[in-house]
């Protein structure tokens, strides 16, 4: 999803900014049944792995030739994406959430999301794609802290005022993967 975003209206930025604030508070707040109301039932939830490459010469002078596009290893790729989820396997771990054994979780991580940049890149409909910057402050009690940062390529939808996540395309800001876990909701 590259090129310019589209003109919109004050508020309807806002409104789209409310509601991955809204998101933000959610996760943040461990209110994860809460969050997966926000997600459509046919959503595509994908982490693709990034591979550090030498720039290609050839290309000089034209943006491919740095291209972050060129780094990402997905579903539409040869390459494996970290994270590759529907529904039910968000769904599945929003339940472990709430396991009397899920021990990687306890006591639970204390996270905090920012999210901005947030911009429409493309109306179809009821579909917006938008794309957005993150930062995650996570801190583990006897653990590290950690900051976790990247883009995420949304396709919301839209459904009687409200918003659905229908995909969502997490580019994780890396060199050299030093977090304790990818298996944060971003």
């Amino acid at each position: 999803m590259s090129g310019q975003s589209l003109k919109v209206k004050p508020r309807q930025q806002r409104a789209l900014e409310r509601f991955y604030f809204h998101e933000a508070r959610l996760l943040d707040n461990r209110q994860y049944q809460q969050w997966l109301e926000l997600v459509d039932e046919d959503i595509r939830y994908i982490m693709p792995s990034r591979t550090n490459l030498m720039v290609d010469n050839r290309e000089r002078g034209k943006e491919q030739m740095i291209s972050v596009e060129r780094e990402l290893e997905g579903s539409e790729s040869m390459g494996c994406p970290l994270r590759e989820e529907g529904y039910v396997h968000l769904m599945v771990r929003v339940e472990r959430a709430f396991k009397i054994n899920a021990w990687s979780e306890n006591p639970p991580a204390r996270t905090r999301r920012i999210v901005g940049n947030i911009e429409l890149m493309n109306r179809d409909g009821n579909q917006m794609q938008l794309l957005s910057n993150f930062h995650l402050y996570y801190a583990r009690p006897g653990g590290g802290n950690f900051i976790y940062s990247g883009q995420r390529r949304d396709t919301l939808l839209l459904v009687a005022h409200d918003f659905r996540i229908r995909r969502r395309e997490v580019i994780m800001d890396y060199a050299n993967i030093d977090v304790p876990t990818l298996g944060l909701i971003l």
